[in-house]
């Protein structure tokens, strides 16, 4: 592998995108470090090193920005809004007509999808803005904090709307900056970036697990930690290159004088089919009743309810309801990402057959069954990958602290395969060798 990477930066141009790819990450990083106008940087720090961050609510959102959210920098909301907005536009493209048929128009459909993506980002860093700016007014952000209500000290309305306007281009910035990295770099931009906030976050756990552990001054729990991670990072791939692959045969005809067909191919359908979309869904949709309790006043007994069984996140109900929600959403997500009846048609349209299936409808039927019957693993696989932080919540008792978990393990090593394909695709376009051999 090592002899890869030497051989990719050997050619000038292969060279030129991981530089320049390595150069957009180094401004991204500086990004998530520079404050953004009206926040006391002094009190925030004293916060982060003092006091328990509310990670029940704003933990997903500071992974995905590499720690900046609780910094409350210029790319505090990361690459969060453009992820929610892709997410909603592809739901919506099943649902509305309109989306659905520009996405059949090929590139200029693809094109005019994304235009709107980019405005539906920018829509939403203006209300998730918002919500920080107002949560770090009002002291919500940190738990246990005597200086948090101080973080923002003048709370007039020209500093909270500059604060926001300012995050708003921040996150316009990291849209602008991933998509720099799929037009001139290597890989796809957005998931690189958030390959790298994941991966930032990982130094600081680590470590913090060895300076709270107890057993000979931590490093027991910090290698048990280690050989969890590799062992759960194994799985992973194993999991995620997993596929089910449907043969298809092509029948031969003649076009004039030539003949046209006659292939084998095959459809591959992969275990997890969805991806890290559930977990992202049913972890979103947790937040909300915690959040409602959050800035709910007063102590009724609903909020002290939800406080008591879907704040901390290891209490029974939250596991049961999280995990449901993993596997109802893998279905939902492979259910409109997946149309078999318009596969079977395109089949059909172009002489394609499953050996031993009749072409049209029972083809439909046929990949159904196999989806179904091969999306139950795969959905049973993620909601035991995402419950990994709260079994180590037993035996390390930091929650926040234990990075090779749900949704971070998830995307790194799916970013990372494929980053790594792109790489070795490039290499074997010049005659070299690749990273597998």
């Amino acid at each position: 592998m090592l002899t890869a990477f030497a051989r990719a930066f050997k050619t000038p141009d292969l060279r030129k995108k991981l530089l320049f790819t390595l150069g957009i990450i180094v401004v991204y990083r500086v990004g998530t470090h520079i404050p953004i106008p009206g926040v006391d940087y002094r009190n925030v720090q004293t916060c982060i090193d003092n006091a328990q961050a509310n990670q029940g609510l704003f933990g997903l959102v500071n992974m995905f920005s590499g720690g900046a959210l609780l910094q409350i920098t210029i790319f505090a909301l990361g690459i969060m809004p453009y992820i929610t907005a892709s997410i909603i536009l592809q739901l919506l493209t099943v649902v509305i007509p309109r989306l659905e048929a520009l996405k059949k128009e090929g590139q200029a459909g693809t094109a005019k999808i994304t235009q709107y993506t980019r405005y539906l980002t920018i829509a939403l860093a203006i209300l998730q803005g918002t919500g920080l700016v107002a949560t770090a007014r009002s002291g919500a952000l940190f738990q246990g904090c005597p200086v948090a209500s101080q973080i923002v000290p003048d709370q007039s309305i020209f500093v909270t709307i500059t604060m926001v306007i300012t995050m708003t281009a921040g996150t316009a910035a990291v849209m602008w900056l991933g998509e720099l990295i799929t037009d001139r770099g290597i890989g796809n931009g957005m998931s690189i970036l958030m390959f790298i906030s994941i991966a930032a976050t990982f130094p600081s756990a680590l470590w913090a697990i060895k300076q709270e552990g107890s057993l000979a001054g931590g490093w027991i729990e910090f290698g048990t930690v280690i050989l969890v991670g590799f062992a759960m990072v194994g799985l992973v791939v194993f999991v995620e290159q997993a596929q089910r692959r449907i043969p298809v045969q092509y029948a031969k005809r003649m076009i004039g004088r030539r003949s046209y067909g006659g292939t084998s191919t095959y459809i591959p359908l992969k275990v997890n089919q969805a991806g890290v979309i559930p977990v992202i869904f049913a972890s979103s949709l947790l937040y909300i009743p915690a959040l409602i309790a959050q800035f709910a006043g007063g102590t009724s007994g609903w909020k002290t309810w939800i406080e008591q069984h879907f704040v901390k996140g290891d209490h029974p109900y939250y596991i049961a309801t999280y995990f449901l929600l993993i596997v109802f959403f893998a279905f939902f997500y492979v259910a409109i990402s997946f149309n078999p009846e318009e596969v079977a048609d395109n089949m059909k349209k172009y002489g394609g057959f499953i050996p031993g299936i009749r072409a049209g409808r029972p083809t439909a039927e046929y990949l159904s069954y196999v989806l179904n019957r091969i999306t139950w693993p795969g959905s049973l696989y993620l909601g035991l990958i995402a419950l990994v932080p709260t079994m180590a919540l037993a035996g390390f008792g930091a929650n926040q602290n234990f990075p090779f978990g749900g949704t971070s393990i998830l995307i790194i090593v799916g970013v990372g395969l494929e980053t790594v394909k792109q790489i070795e695709s490039q290499l074997q376009q010049r005659n070299y060798e690749g990273f597998l051999r």
